[in-house]
């Protein structure tokens, strides 16, 4: 206790989370993803150069180019250039500007998962974003598996592979799994640390295909013939434009790396002396890296599409065939030597298997950011290492149950990362439209039109990513749930702020009998005869002293499905009766965190007196759960219980009536 009934502007919540006790414990909690805000700092990394932040995001991005061409030119045949232009198209001229958009309108790393948020209110709102992020964990979980997969399969078709690997592809995917989470356990600057020279060393790979091949091309000018027969022996323009527009879909695949590159905003180095001027310096840069980003792309998809596609021959790159699935492998081999090859075997196994990193980034940096801030996750999973370990246990399980086969995930993969951008279309559309921003709006509508169209294509053609995808969102809004039911008892406040007149009313009504007495008051008219007639009503039926001081405390519950905030106390008079009034998520949340505040920063023992509420104790729970309201007084007293272990050191609660 202080000693003095002087209470502060400003109090931190009365029960903080006590610090680990083991080194280890330290170890596991020490860097935490920090709430959304414009305070918000970068506490769980240090901030990196946009052009480091962009390898990051690259090695899922870039890594690519080691099965898209091969994907294009079984889809669309000699057609595939054409294909690969679509999504170039698509690339800068409609996702380039959507999420520039984003990363303007959502700086702290949300995505538009934070702009759609805005669109529904109270619980709607919330489970809304839980489906998004439901969507958002298959797309990047999967993301993980299907990139660790898929680095396995080529590890284990390089001709100098060990024979004794064959049939344990499950195994040597969990590897590849286990020290991807333990290069993230290190931290985030070794994860850019790894990514910057697989990024380099594998784009500049690539450029010595494409150099080579187009050698091979002027010294064998017959190819280039060939494939410009095929191309026109449809005749009619529908042959030529039809074949691309159905490819279409699955290259869209190819654009999954712009929505961790806005999530990894808040890992951005920027400048400025005032937070403001940080923010605006955050978001020029994260616009470099999407834009840098999809120009390498653009660049290399066009180049390598057709590469592939005029040297390659068709009949290779059917299922069993030498170039299925790794088109610049083959010509790697085919052109520059066995030696080069395996060259770019290991550098495509090793960011195919680093691609799950901006996943794991993302992830890290966009789900705590939400659910524990809804009381929908522990406060610990605030902590970098601790959902490092779930993300891997969750990863190494699904490898485990699809038997690390990257085609039975493609369809989970898909589905999540065009619903990601679906969603990020929609957002963007709506904001131009609140903005009257009409070439905007028209340009954004088409986009979404695109992408719902490869969304629902997919869907149809691969019906079991939508299942996949409904089970994360099950899993995530059955947990959250689960985990906001069993933290009802918490505070739930960041610190307290008191007014200067709801000060002065505490320090007065100690002065006037060194007592704080209070009445829980649930406001109906907000007149003199209500405060009058509580009062009056309170003496009667509970043990308030005659001469007592008496103030009111109100609580307004503003959004019941919001979790925890900052508590705002105001003082407020009507009629000569004082109040303190304050608004809340919940309202047993608020009184217990006031009463043991007042108590911390006055040394004088509150007592808060209460009506018993009507109706039935069941339906009163289910009302608190989802309404911040309900039988008050009890949820209080076990709220105080439960953050005060003495007895005699809890605010009084008495109920009458």
């Amino acid at each position: 206790m202080t000693g003095t009934t002087e209470v502060p502007p400003r109090v931190d919540s009365p029960v903080r989370p006590s610090p680990p006790a083991t080194a280890f414990g330290r170890w596991l909690l020490q860097h935490r993803v920090a709430p959304v805000g414009p305070e918000s700092d970068e506490s769980h990394a240090q901030p990196q150069a946009w052009w480091k932040v962009m390898c990051l995001t690259g090695v899922d991005y870039f890594s690519t180019l080691s099965y898209l061409p091969a994907i294009a030119a079984l889809a669309a045949g000699a057609l595939s250039p054409l294909a690969t232009l679509l999504i170039v198209a698509l690339t800068l001229l409609g996702m380039l500007p959507m999420y520039r958009r984003v990363a303007r309108e959502s700086p702290h790393g949300q995505g538009s998962v934070a702009m759609l948020e805005d669109l529904l209110p109270f619980w709607r709102g919330k489970i809304f974003v839980l489906v998004l992020l439901g969507f958002v964990a298959t797309s990047w979980i999967i993301t993980i598996t299907l990139s660790s997969a898929d680095a396995t399969v080529h590890l284990l078709e390089n001709p100098l592979a060990p024979g004794f690997l064959h049939g344990h592809e499950v195994l040597v995917t969990v590897v590849l799994l286990l020290v991807l989470g333990g290069v993230f356990l290190l931290g985030f600057s070794e994860a850019v640390g790894v990514a910057i020279p697989l990024v380099v060393i594998f784009l500049a790979l690539n450029a010595v295909i494409v150099g080579a091949g187009v050698v091979r091309l002027l010294s064998e000018p017959v190819a280039l013939d060939r494939w410009v027969d095929a191309l026109t022996a449809g005749g009619g323009f529908g042959d030529v434009i039809g074949p691309a527009i159905l490819a279409f879909p699955l290259l869209v695949l190819g654009l999954s790396g712009f929505e961790t590159g806005v999530s990894m905003m808040p890992l951005v180095a920027a400048d400025g002396k005032t937070p403001e001027e940080r923010l605006e310096s955050r978001i020029r840069n994260t616009r470099k890296l999407l834009t840098a980003a999809a120009l390498i792309m653009s660049v290399c998809l066009i180049a390598t599409s057709f590469i592939t596609t005029v040297l390659i021959p068709a009949e290779a790159f059917q299922p069993g065939g030498p170039a299925n699935g790794r088109a610049l492998a083959y010509l790697a081999h085919e052109h520059l030597g066995g030696a080069f090859g395996t060259v770019y075997d290991i550098s495509s196994i090793l960011i195919l298997w680093f691609a799950g990193a901006s996943a794991m980034a993302g992830l890290i940096n966009i789900v705590p950011r939400y659910l524990p801030s809804y009381g929908m996750a522990p406060e610990w999973s605030r902590a970098v290492r601790p959902v490092v370990l779930v993300y891997t246990a969750v990863c190494i399980l699904i490898t485990i149950i699809f038997k690390a086969d990257v085609n039975a995930q493609a369809g989970a993969y898909a589905t999540g990362i065009l619903a990601m951008m679906v969603s990020g279309s929609v957002a963007v559309t709506i904001s131009a439209v609140r903005k009257r921003r009409r070439p905007a709006a028209i340009g954004f509508t088409v986009l979404t039109l695109v992408l719902l169209y490869a969304l629902v294509e997919n869907v149809i053609e691969k019906p079991d990513g939508l299942t996949i995808s409904a089970f994360f969102i099950l899993g995530i809004v059955v947990i959250s749930l689960v985990s906001r039911v069993s933290r009802t008892t918490e505070l739930r406040v960041e610190h307290i702020e008191f007014d200067e007149a709801a000060r002065r009313f505490v320090h007065d009504s100690i002065a006037h009998d060194g007592a704080l007495t209070l009445v829980a008051n649930r406001r109906q008219a907000g007149d003199e005869a209500e405060y009058r007639e509580k009062e009056a009503e309170q003496r009667g039926v509970n043990p308030v002293p005659g001469q007592a001081d008496v103030l009111f405390l109100e609580i307004d519950v503003v959004d019941p499905s919001d979790f925890s905030d900052v508590l705002k106390v105001r003082g407020v008079e009507v009629a000569g009766h004082r109040i303190l009034r304050a608004d809340s998520p919940a309202a047993p949340n608020a009184i217990a965190a006031i009463l043991l505040t007042l108590r911390d920063t006055t040394g004088v023992r509150p007592h808060c007196h209460f009506a018993w509420s009507e109706g039935n104790p069941l339906g009163h729970l289910f009302r608190y759960l989802l309404l911040g309201r309900g039988d008050t007084a009890p949820v209080v007293r076990e709220i105080i219980r439960s953050a005060e272990p003495d007895p005699e050191r809890r605010p009084g609660i008495h109920v009458g009536g």
